[in-house]
């Protein structure tokens, strides 16, 4: 097990908690999770795209808050407290018009009360199409 899992994380068990939810409404899957990120696609189609036929903003978000909040809840006892977004920011570097979105989640701080991921997104040519920044807060779970 890594350093940063709380326990060791289960792909399908990830996925299937994305089901009914904008996540799976949109085609993200958690494709792998390694020792300390966690990787995720998207499908470019028109759930994904904008008017313009680019990658929507809000899509490049949306897959980026996803694999960042799957992320910081693994490092979690979710019987305990949750990982909950704070802030997220994004910069669009690359239009993508076809193929997939692939995300990789690396944790920046991982602290008690707050966890720092970064997501960098790349097109199907591994051109960097997205970078963003996600701050998660951690707090206890009401019962």
């Amino acid at each position: 097990m890594s350093e940063i899992w709380f326990n060791t994380p289960n792909i399908e068990v990830v996925n299937r908690q994305m089901d009914n939810t904008a996540c799976s409404n949109l085609g993200i899957k958690i494709t792998e999770i390694g020792d300390d990120y966690v990787v995720g696609t998207m499908p470019v189609d028109e759930r994904t795209l904008q008017p313009m036929g680019l990658v929507h903003g809000g899509s490049n978000v949306l897959l980026a808050e996803t694999l960042g909040s799957m992320a910081a809840n693994l490092c979690l006892d979710t019987s305990k407290e949750a990982a909950v977004g704070q802030e997220i920011n994004a910069n669009h570097l690359r239009g993508v018009r076809a193929g997939t979105v692939t995300g990789v989640a690396r944790i920046v701080h991982k602290g008690r009360t707050s966890q720092v991921w970064e997501i960098r997104m790349v097109d199907d040519q591994d051109r960097l199409s997205c970078i963003s920044r996600l701050t998660m807060a951690v707090i206890a779970v009401r019962k």
